[in-house]
């Protein structure tokens, strides 16, 4: 089996190791459109594989999709990062041209691959990967739902002193600051509501960090965060190449689920083989539902700024 990954910043060379120490396939590809970056990546990373003890074959191109040829999963990581004090919305006219011409390079040697999207602003570019491709909506995913919801874990763990491998929580809607939604009446640790061990104000706190949890690291790196986001996108790797059927919350183009058509916006779903292959209905109150209609006339907003665009 062989993945690709696009793009050898540190986003795109996190979510290949991952990838690669996982062992979740027998080539991986990084390409990536500046000179010796990806075959550096790549050197690099091999010389961990006897450290770390997997025998993936690592592979960089600079630019030359050939070699990405039979790959049964692709990832878009290709993009400029967000930089402080910045949009995602300021992002789509410089990373919308990109993402298209990378997934019509992706699928002129793949055509049967499956897609996800890190790159941002990433409703919009998953969105954008769907229309420009033609796919099939399983095909494409937007890995975005998988990093919020991670961090939503990790600020209720920080606020509950416990582990955050002990609590479910998930986070719907836009990939965004002012769109995501964390879904705090149903967040469980242990099976018991969250809401038994925190107060109202505290969760609502939680919420509001998890919402600019990727401004904060921008704000303190001065660039956008890798590390959870490439382990995000290796995960729904990992979920579709060892058929999971794992429920994650992703984005994934809705067809009347949650009330929406025509967008791509992050909601629960269950991944496999054939990319995601089922939606899951929370039973949202109105409040949770109300939230949805503002997040996705956000993202829908966003979209609009594609056809002005002309791509």
């Amino acid at each position: 089996m062989k993945i690709t990954v696009v793009g050898a910043g540190a986003v795109g060379a996190t979510c290949a190791d991952n990838i690669a120490r996982k062992q979740l396939c027998d080539e991986l590809i990084i390409v990536d459109i500046k000179e010796g970056v990806a075959e550096g990546k790549a050197m690099d990373l091999m010389q961990t594989a006897e450290i770390e003890g997997f025998d993936t074959k690592i592979t960089g191109s600079t630019n030359d999709y050939s070699k990405t040829a039979g790959s049964t999963v692709a990832v878009i990581t290709s993009g400029i990062p967000r930089k402080p004090g910045m949009t995602r919305e300021e992002l789509i006219g410089i990373n919308a041209g990109i993402v298209k011409s990378v997934t019509e390079n992706l699928l002129k040697h793949s055509p049967n691959a499956i897609i996800v999207v890190i790159s941002n602003p990433m409703d919009t570019m998953t969105y954008l990967a769907l229309k420009s491709s033609g796919l099939p909506k399983n095909r494409i995913i937007g890995m975005g739902g998988m990093l919020d919801s991670a961090r939503f874990r990790y600020f209720l763990s920080q606020a509950m002193h416990c582990s955050p491998n002990d609590l479910q929580a998930t986070v719907i809607g836009g990939h965004g600051d002012t769109t995501m939604i964390p879904l705090t009446r149903l967040a469980t640790y242990c099976g018991t509501p969250v809401a038994n061990y925190l107060d109202e104000a505290t969760l609502k706190k939680v919420a509001a960090d998890t919402m600019v949890g990727g401004a904060t690291l921008t704000g303190l790196l001065g660039t956008s965060a890798w590390y959870a986001p490439g382990a995000a996108g290796a995960a729904v790797v990992e979920a579709i190449v060892r058929d999971e059927k794992k429920m994650m919350a992703c984005c994934v183009s809705l067809e009347g689920e949650y009330g929406f058509n025509d967008i791509c916006l992050g909601v629960p779903v269950i991944i496999g083989k054939n990319g995601w292959e089922k939606i899951i209905d929370f039973k949202l109150n109105e409040e949770e539902m109300e939230a949805m209609k503002k997040s996705a006339e956000a993202v829908q907003n966003m979209n609009s700024v594609l056809a002005t665009l002309g791509v």
